[in-house]
This record gives C-alpha cells, structure tokens and sequence, in this order.
C-alpha cells in the first residue's frame, strides 16, 4: 500500500495536483535553461559595451566565468532531482529543489545581464 492511496480523497487530488504542478515547473525550467541564457547573451552582445568586449576586449564583465558555469550545473541538477525525486513522497523536498533550479537560472540570467 502506498502513500499516496491511505490519503483521503481530498488529498490525494491535492497531492496529485502538486507533484503534477512541481513536475511542471521543473520540465519547464529545464527546457527554458537554454533560451534563458542564449536570450541574455543576445542582450549582452546587442549592448554597445558588449560589442566592444567581443571586438576589442575592452569594457568585458567582471563576472567570473566559473559563477556562470555554476549557476548553469546547479539549475540542470536541481531540475534533474526534482524530476527524479518520488512524486507522492518528500513533497516539500521536490518543492524547494525546484524553487532553487528557478532561483539559480533566474541568478544566472541576471550575472549574465550584469555584463551587459
């Protein structure tokens, strides 16, 4: 017997609901990864101190590149755990990895922006 099938029938449609809500927010954050910092670097390159970094190597971010690398992994791998994690079980686990995969894209996509 799982967890899932001792709850209520109330419940279990809020848990199904939230694990399906938690399991769309995570595929959505890993397929919006790409376009998120593909878009940032078009705004960064588009800047005039953009252009100037890739023409002559002048005005470039002080981000450090590892910080972006960082921030890129974290994201993938939270995103990677709260698909992976059991649906029904450790709910507020799922919730928080896929808080943390937005919150480490949303950061990559503003250090990237920061360059600009």
């Amino acid at each position: 017997m799982t967890t899932a099938s001792r709850l209520p029938s109330a419940q279990l449609t809020h848990a199904r609901l939230s694990a399906r809500a938690l399991t769309t927010g995570a595929v959505a954050g890993l397929v919006l990864l790409l376009p998120t910092v593909v878009l940032a670097w078009l705004v960064v390159l588009a800047s005039e101190r953009g252009g100037r970094c890739l023409t002559y190597g002048e005005q470039c971010s002080g981000v450090p590149g590892g910080a972006l690398w960082a921030c890129f992994w974290a994201s993938a791998a939270l995103g990677a755990v709260a698909l992976a994690w059991p649906r029904t079980r450790w709910a507020p686990a799922r919730c928080g990895a896929v808080v943390l995969q937005w919150g480490t894209q949303l950061t990559l996509a503003a250090l990237i922006l920061a360059g600009a």
